[in-house]
């Protein structure tokens, strides 16, 4: 009977890590919002990239796959929130579609369809030459990749940061918002006994953790603070 509680309460506090990933995740998936109403307000890209969006939708929809049952049974968690951060990735990319000009419009159209059939090529491989065990490890390893590769601009703004002594183009609540989320993925990673999660979402933590300690610093020599949103990666 005790046993069973303590199941219990071990279960609660995995699917509490995992909702509270999902939740952050979401503050940060809708993070570029003001950029894309400015893009359609002005009917350009101006020197926007579309670049980052590409990368999130690619590691987006390999979490996705990793988390779903006939890859890793029991992380539903990590297919939702890859699952709405897909959604989001695919709007982002139609607006920037719709509004650039010409040469970056069809540029933007192949990396798209890149991604969907490198996507699929994925799935299938994972599918018809891995059995589950060595499924869930193709794919794992391809998710860590994914995410850490993601890091990159993370650390392009540390390295901004510290090049500029100023916090304007890391925005506090978006630090602090990777940090919380990077930290929940963690737990959830740990209590699912699961280093495909737990790993680079260490990893995140740590960066959130840098990228903190640096706004309290530097905040103090800067009086103002961006309010373009970075993208950021995510479980």
């Amino acid at each position: 009977m005790a046993s069973n509680g303590l199941f219990s309460t071990y279960s609660l506090c995995s699917d509490a890590a995992g909702v509270a990933g999902n939740i952050l995740a979401i503050v940060l998936f809708v993070s570029p919002i003001p950029t894309f109403r400015r893009i359609i307000k002005n009917r350009s890209t101006e020197q926007f990239s579309g670049l980052p969006y590409i990368y999130s939708l690619l590691n987006c929809l390999i979490c996705l796959w990793y988390g779903l049952p006939v890859v890793t049974p029991g992380i539903i968690l990590v297919a939702t929130v890859n699952s709405v951060g897909a959604i989001f990735q695919l709007a982002y990319i139609g607006i920037f579609i719709t509004c650039a000009e010409k040469a970056r419009k069809v540029k933007m159209l192949g990396l798209l369809l890149g991604v969907f059939a490198l996507f699929i090529v994925i799935a299938l491989v994972s599918i018809k030459l891995f059995d589950p065990p060595s499924r869930q490890l193709f794919v794992g390893y391809l998710s860590v990749a994914s995410l850490i590769s993601m890091f990159a601009s993370p650390l392009f703004i540390i390295n901004l940061v510290i090049k500029t002594k100023s916090v304007e183009y890391m925005p506090f609540y978006l630090s602090l918002s990777t940090f919380l989320m990077s930290l929940s993925f963690l737990a959830y990673g740990m209590f699912k006994h699961d280093p495909f999660i737990s790993v680079p979402n260490g990893v995140g933590s740590v960066l959130g953790v840098v990228q903190l300690a640096l706004y309290t610093y530097y905040s103090r020599f800067s009086n103002e603070e961006s309010t373009e949103p970075l993208l950021v990666s995510y479980a």
